[in-house]
């Protein structure tokens, strides 16, 4: 297997892991949080997708599929790129309400589908490459990618959690 089947047999994973998180779910449902200060079903799948589209967007040195389109208004906020839910407070957290699942959905491969064509032409040689210097050591492009992976499905993960309990109620 080589390092392109590798990630994107990795990152392959994750269009089934969201569509499971949200599929079915009302509004009010991806709304929901399990508890005071926790992260709502749909917080959690638009988080990740935000994660992932600012990163590779940044790696394609192109604009984020995020305001490219009307996709920040299918979540009642404005195409800010560099929100991306990091760091949100609880207030924050609030004010992201996907109109659907389908909105995160569709959001998601959207992401996904520009991410697998990145995937698709990576040599071996390209995971050495530096892609932000401003860490020490600096960040090569495979350190990326796994840092993305690792973070969609972290969220993927307990979005799934979250979903469980939400459905209990």
């Amino acid at each position: 297997m080589d390092v392109s089947d590798l990630l994107t047999e990795t990152y392959d994973r994750l269009p089934d892991l969201v569509r499971a998180a949200v599929d079915g779910l009302t509004p009010e449902q991806l709304l929901r949080a399990p508890a005071e200060g926790a992260n709502p079903v749909g917080w959690l799948v638009w988080h990740l997708t935000r994660v992932q589209d600012h990163h590779v967007a940044d790696l394609l040195d192109a604009e984020q599929i995020w305001v490219s389109g009307d996709w920040a208004g299918r979540f009642g906020l404005t195409a800010d790129p560099d929100n991306t839910g990091y760091g949100h407070t609880p207030a924050q957290v609030a004010k992201v309400r996907p109109e659907s699942a389908q909105a995160l959905i569709d959001y998601f491969e959207a992401v996904a589908a520009r991410t697998g064509s990145f995937l698709a032409g990576l040599r071996p040689a390209d995971l050495d490459r530096v892609v932000d210097e401003s860490w020490d050591p600096p960040v090569t492009l495979g350190v990326r990618l796994v840092s993305i992976a690792d973070d969609d499905l972290q969220h993927a993960g307990q979005a799934a959690y979250v979903r469980g309990l939400v459905k209990a109620d």
